[in-house]
C-alpha cells in the first residue's frame, strides 16, 4: 500500500497483455488543459462515449478511447486504480460525469476510488463524490474464477462457492 491507496497488478488474459507496446499507453492527464488538447482532435462522438482511464503509479490520470484495453492504457504496469470514465463541458470546463471502477483487467476495490479522486483533484477537474457505478470483484477461494457480485450475492456462478466480503482478486498486488 502507498499513499494513494492499494496497487493493483494487471490479473487479465495474456493475450491482452501482449498488446502492450512502448509509448501506446493512455494519454497523462495532469491537467484540464491537457485533457482540452488531446480531445480537440476526437470526434464528437468520441467525446460522448465512456473512456478508458487508469491510475498510474505516481498518481496520474491516464486516459484512452473506451475500446482500449486498461493494461494498454496503463503501459503493463500497476496501477492504483482503473475504470472508464466520462466528461462533460459546463460552464466552459471539463467536468466528470460518469466514472466506475469497472476494469476486469485490473478488478480495482471500490477503495481505489481515493486515489481516483487525488488524481482528478490534482488535474483540477470537477467530479461526483464517488463511483457513479461501483463494481465489487471476487476470486472464488474454491474454483479460483473471477466473479462481480451483484446485488451482495457473494455466491460463485461458477460453482456456487461462497465468496469472501474482502477484496481478494490479486492478494499479492497489495
Amino acid at each position: 500500500m502507498n499513499l494513494l491507496g492499494w496497487s493493483y497488478r494487471y490479473v487479465g488474459p495474456p493475450d491482452l497483455r501482449a498488446l502492450v507496446r512502448p509509448d501506446a499507453e493512455g494519454r497523462s492527464i495532469l491537467s484540464a488543459s491537457d485533457f482540452d488538447d488531446w480531445v480537440s482532435g476526437l470526434e464528437r462522438v468520441e467525446l460522448a462515449e465512456l473512456f478508458t482511464f487508469v491510475i498510474d503509479s505516481a498518481g496520474v490520470l491516464r486516459l484512452a478511447p473506451r475500446r482500449s484495453e486498461h493494461v494498454v492504457c496503463a503501459g503493463g504496469g500497476p496501477v492504483l486504480g482503473a475504470g472508464e470514465m466520462s466528461f462533460r463541458e459546463e460552464s466552459g470546463q471539463w467536468v466528470v460525469g460518469e466514472v466506475s471502477n469497472q476494469s476486469t483487467g485490473y478488478c480495482p476495490d471500490i477503495s481505489s476510488w481515493r486515489a481516483v479522486v487525488e488524481a482528478l483533484d490534482a488535474a483540477g477537474f470537477e467530479h461526483p463524490p464517488g463511483f457513479t457505478h461501483e463494481v465489487v470483484f471476487r476470486r472464488c477461494p474454491a474454483c479460483d474464477q473471477l466473479n462481480i457480485v451483484r446485488e451482495e450475492d457473494f455466491v460463485c456462478v461458477f460453482c456456487n462457492g461462497e465468496l469472501p466480503r474482502e477484496w481478494n482478486v490479486d492478494g499479492a498486488g497489495r
